[in-house]
């Protein structure tokens, strides 16, 4: 019996704009049932992937192939001095899930939190995605005091 290839968490580079941009659209359909405009999105993955200053992806690759991916962006704190991360646009392939794709991603996400003198890691899950809540859970996380307020767009 083989053992199923190795698990690689690596920083996502400009040429994988083409798979972040195909994952990022999939996790808008699947997890809210919105249809996002391809153009947009692929600019603004170009966008980040040509500036850490505004996030950086970590994608997850078995045999070369991305499997799963999220983003990391940063808020600073004035309360605590220091950084807080958030993972956005998490994206593991549907026959990937429950296989440790994410728990992958997860740890690479903490430990370069930790490098970077993180104080928290934070993320925003819709409401009704109770299966992401239960993976979040599963790894440590737990929901927030705090709610979240948008107005969209900004006119």
């Amino acid at each position: 019996m083989r053992s199923p290839p190795a698990l690689a968490v690596r920083l996502a580079t400009p040429a994988d704009a083409g798979v972040i941009a195909d994952f990022n659209l999939r996790l808008a359909r699947e997890s809210e049932g919105l249809e996002l405009d391809p153009p947009t999105v692929a600019a603004g993955v170009a966008a980040l992937l040509a500036d850490e200053a505004k996030g950086l992806y970590l994608l997850a690759e078995e045999a070369g192939e991305p499997v799963g991916q999220l983003m990391l962006t940063v808020e600073w704190s004035d309360w605590r001095n220091g950084p807080i991360y958030w993972l956005q646009s998490v994206y593991v392939r549907g026959e990937r899930r429950g296989g440790g794709v994410f728990r992958a991603l997860w740890d690479r996400a903490v430990e370069l939190a930790r490098e970077r003198g993180g104080r928290a890691i934070r993320l925003y899950v819709d409401r009704d995605n109770v299966g992401a809540q239960q993976v979040y859970r599963r790894v440590g996380m737990a929901p927030s005091h705090y709610l979240v307020y948008e107005r969209e767009p900004l006119e």
